[in-house]
Order: C-alpha cells, then structure tokens, then sequence
C-alpha cells in the first residue's frame, strides 16, 4: 500500500497492536491482554492482581508516543499501560481491563496526562472500578510551560514530564507505601516539573498525507504532543539560543508554574519527539546544562537523555526541568525493571499473552434482579414516573436544546440528548430493576453511554455510576429521601472531578449544584421530601437561566463571543434543569392522588 508519506507499517488500523506484539516480543517481563483489536493492555509478566500486595501504576493514553506508556511497564515504574489508538484515548472496557488485572488489595493509581478524553475516559473507569469494589486514585499530570495560564478548565497539557512522575510514583509503589501516600508523591512531583518543546517538522499519522503547515527554514516552539500548533513558529535558530529559551520559559517567574529558585537542584531530562537523532539530543543536554548552572544558578544533579514520550516521527525536542528534593532523587535512583527507562532489564520469556480478565460475577444478585420486575413497589412506582417524566421533558426540548446550542456550541446538544432520553425509555420498559433504585440507576449509565456520544454522554454515565456507588453503601431496601441527597451530591462531585468545571463555569453543573444544595437544605430542616424536591427543582431553573450572564470556561462555549452567550443560556444546564424539574413535579402530582 502506498502512502503520501512513507511509512513502514502494515495496514495503518493495525499499527498499534503489531507494536505491542513486537514490543512483548522484545522484553520477556511484559505480556498483553488477548483482547485486539478493542483491548490493548500491556502489563508486567511477573503480577497476578488478585495476589499483587503492592499498589497497582497504570497510565496510558493515545498511541504514538513510544516509548511511551508501554515502554515504562516494569517492576519499579508502570504495573500496567493502557493503549489507544494512534493520539485517542483508550476506550473505558480497556482501561477497565487493565484495572482488573493487576489491582490487588492495595489498590490501584491511575496517572493520567491532562487531555479531555484522558481525563474522562480514565475517571469513568475508576467509578465503575470502584462500583465494583477497586480501590482507586487517580492523579492527573499537566506539565506544560508554553503557554500563558490558560482560561477555564482546560488546564495544561500533560508532557514527557509525566515520565518521571511514573518514575517516581513506581518507585513509592514498590516500596510498600500506601494508595494515600503514592497518588500524594504523584501529585508532589506534578508540582515540581515543567516541559516545553520545539520542533522542527509536523507529524505524520500512519496512513496519512504530511502536513507541510511548517515551511522550510521554521520551528515551531510550544507544540503539543499530538502536532497541535505551538506558541510561536520562528525561523530556526542555533541549538544554544532554542534551549535558552524554552529554560527562560520554563523558568519563569510571570507564570511560576515550577517552584525552582536560584540555589534550586534540579533534574533535566531533554526528550526525543521521535525523528530526532541523539546527536542532536546530546547536543542540546550539552547546551542545557551550563544555561542552567551559569544563568539561572542551579545545580543539575541528574540528566536523562533520549527518546521517552515522542510524537511519532515528528523532529525536535522537549526539555523537562524538575526539582530535584533528596526524596525525589532517591525515588528516581530506585531500580527498575522498566525497559525504557535507562537501565536494561533480564529475565525468562513467559507467555507473550493471558486472557482478558472479565469482571467478578455479583455473588448477591441474580439475572432476575437484574430484569424489570413484574410487580413494582411503591419505591420502583414512584422511579419509574420520575423517570419517565425527565425524559419526556428532554424529548420535548430537542428541538430548543440544538438551536440555543448552534449559537454557542455546534449545534447537536438536543439530538444528542435526545439519543440518550430515548434509549433510557427503551430499557425501562424492557429490564431496569425498578425496585432496586442503585442497580437502576447504573443501568440508565449504561443506556447513556451506549448512545451519547462527545463530553455530554460520557459525563452523564459518569454522573449515573458515582450515584450508584453512593446509593450502594446502602444496605436497606428502601432508600430515604436523605440518601438520594447524597447520591445526587456524589454525582455532582464526581462530574467536577473528572470533567474539571465548577459552579459558575456555565455547564449543566450550574443546574444541579444550586438543586443539590436546596434539597439538602430542605431535607436537613424537616420540609416535605417531594416538597423539598418541587422547591430544589425552582433552583435548577434559575441556576440554567443565570448562565446567560455567565463567561464560558468549559466546552465549546469558550470559543463564543460574550455578545453571543448573553443571549443564549448554556444549553447543557437547561437540559438539566429541565428534566430535573420534570421528575419533581411528576412525583408530586402523582402524590396528590390516592
């Protein structure tokens, strides 16, 4: 097959899992999960989770980075790398799957890079981990120095600094330290890490044609990992005046994003991106090292030369400046199997492959639980027309959600949860197990997730899955008005956690969070359970209607013009308040006879 670019690659759809099999091929301590082309898990050969006293590393993220994150699985860095497609976040079966097969008691931490899909896709896995009795942290890693503090959620973007903080944290896991102690090393090192990086050519997806958005004689200074564009395109300097300004920026003081001072040790790592030779790489720690001593008065204690998180065959390089404490050297000193890291590695060739691992079976419900039932009591009733009102307002309101939602966003919020109101209808009829409100609950996730597509879908199983962990550590049949409370309080604080907005960021959280604190407040004071409801729902609509006055800070909106939201409320939020209201008002009218 013939491409624009040339590649040595078989079918472009198979690039990914012939370098797994290649790479396990390679190095006998790793295996792969037997799930291609959906799984693509690489994990050490030496742990079974069941068995595994240690806390579980797992990261991961899109494909064509090598060698990174599979290349970083070993006894002393990564238990597990979860590989998606070439710059695609691995899906949430994989992400699943690799939890599964190496958490043991200790537990499992996930270290994510700070990119959306990462973000989500990572965080609905640990819920449903956690639903089914994982214990799971995850810590998210944005290392990037290009650009100025961004605005919103968006956060920065997650670099090769990612691979010492897998250093670091692999080498507290294996030490015995707790799931607390390790995410908190994590997230100490994502404190104290900066990257920036320079290339000099645009990646090339395999079966795609090159881009040519570099001219001849250009560079390109701030990029992404995934050949976003950079902060600047330059003419191309010499190699001593490219480093001095990525450590300036790195360094700096108008944006402080490292804690490094004058008298600061450091660690440098100067990281290939892929097409680079070591010459050149060798060249540029040869150059950052006396920038550093000479103009920024530090004291380098570690260098790490090579390609650790690369961009596939992009040109260039990035340099990660870290704050070297005595903790973290000894963290970084510690031995690793890991066969990226620069230490080789040894050991038998176990089988190149195991089974995907299948979730436990539930030992205290049966299939006819988990079917509708053919008698509803008063509790089952009373979800069923909540249900059913919610999503008939959400079916009524299509039309109005895509049109607030083609001047602020692109257009498809209405059709989009349209999918998702329909397909809880269908599985209603067909198999919730109404009278269990928690198992109920999970199912409506799960219809979400199979039909809704973009950020919207993915938040709402998220939403539904930490509910249902919340409603799950109650043991009694019949759940209490107090106790839908704090399940709806967990799903609004697993949205923010995972998804990153905040009340006043103009989503649907500004919806839910002003009816999540009247109801408690409701409740708490002794009111009417379905009066508190009615009255919490009021503050929903007049929390979706305040985000016309509001500045975007999450989704698509941020791109608008402020002249343009003020007119439009955000569309996500009336969606919410809309099918919230429903449910309340269908509950008390349904109670106001006998």
């Amino acid at each position: 097959m013939a491409f624009e670019s040339k590649k040595l690659i078989n079918n472009p759809n198979d690039v990914v899992t012939e370098f797994i099999e290649g790479l396990v091929e390679t190095y006998p301590g790793l295996q792969y999960l037997d799930g291609f082309p959906e799984v693509k898990v690489v994990l050490r050969a030496d742990i079974s989770g069941p068995t595994y006293d240690k806390v579980a590393l797992i990261s991961g993220g899109g494909s064509g980075h090598e060698p990174a994150h599979a290349g970083f699985v070993g006894d002393g860095m990564l238990t597990a790398a979860v590989c998606g497609d070439v710059f695609a976040s691995p899906p949430v079966a994989s992400i699943l799957a690799a939890i599964r097969a190496v958490t043991g008691p200790m537990g499992c931490l996930l270290i994510v890079k700070n990119y959306t899909g990462d973000r989500l896709n990572f965080g609905l896995a640990a819920e449903e981990a956690k639903a089914e009795g994982y214990n799971v942290e995850m810590v998210i890693v944005g290392d990037d120095c290009a650009l100025p503090p961004p605005r919103g959620i968006a956060g920065r973007r997650g670099l090769a600094g990612t691979i010492l903080v897998h250093k670091i944290a692999g080498a507290a896991a294996a030490s015995g330290l707790s799931l607390s102690d390790v995410a908190a090393e994590a997230r100490h090192a994502c404190e104290i890490v900066g990257t920036m990086g320079v290339a000099l050519s645009v990646c090339t997806l395999p079966g795609q044609p090159k881009s040519d958005r570099l001219g001849p004689g250009k560079m390109e200074l701030g990029l992404g990992i995934h050949g976003e564009p950079g902060a600047i395109v330059a003419d191309i300097q010499p190699v001593d005046m490219v480093v001095s300004h990525v450590l300036n920026r790195i360094l700096s003081k108008d944006t402080n994003y490292v804690p490094i001072n004058r008298g600061s040790h450091v660690v440098l790592m100067i990281n290939g991106l892929g097409a680079t030779p070591v010459m050149e790489l060798m060249i540029a720690a040869g150059k950052a090292v006396p920038i550093l001593q000479l103009e920024h008065g530090l004291a380098v204690v570690r260098v790490y030369t090579g390609s650790f998180m690369t961009s596939l065959d992009m040109a260039g390089f990035s340099i990660s400046i870290m704050k070297a404490e005595q903790a973290i050297l000894q963290r970084l000193d510690a031995a690793t199997k890991a066969p990226h890291w620069p230490i080789g590695v040894e050991g038998d060739h176990p089988p190149a492959k195991i089974p995907v691992p299948v979730p436990p079976s539930p030992s205290t419900k049966s299939d006819e639980v988990l079917s509708r039932p053919q008698q509803l009591n008063q509790q089952g009733h009373a979800l069923e027309i909540a249900i059913e009102a919610a999503t008939n307002a959400i079916i009524n309101l299509k039309d109005s959600l895509n049109d607030w939602d083609s001047k602020v966003g692109d257009g498809d919020c209405g059709s989009t949860m349209f999918r998702g109101a329909t397909a809880i209808q269908e599985d209603l009829k067909k198999y919730y197990p109404l009278n269990d409100a928690a198992e109920t609950i999970k199912e409506m996730g799960s219809s979400i997730r199979r039909v809704m597509g973009g950020t919207s879908g993915i938040l709402y199983d998220i939403f539904c899955k930490a509910a249902y962990a919340r409603l799950k550590l109650n043991n009694q049949s019949e759940i209490t008005p107090l106790q839908w409370s704090d399940a709806f309080e967990g799903a609004i604080s697993a949205v923010m956690l995972y998804g990153g907005a905040a009340s006043g960021y103009r989503t649907m959280l500004d919806a839910l969070i002003p009816a999540s604190t009247i109801l408690k407040q409701r409740l708490t004071s002794g009111d009417d359970p379905l009066d508190a409801f009615v009255i919490s729902s009021d503050a929903a609509i007049d929390g979706a209607e305040s985000t016309k006055e509001m500045e975007a800070q999450a989704g698509r909106s941020t791109y608008v013009s402020a002249d343009i939201l003020t007119s439009v409320p955000d569309p996500g939020a009336m969606a919410a308040a809309s099918w919230y209201r429903a449910a309340a008002l269908a509950l008390k009218e349904a109670s106001s006879f006998p």
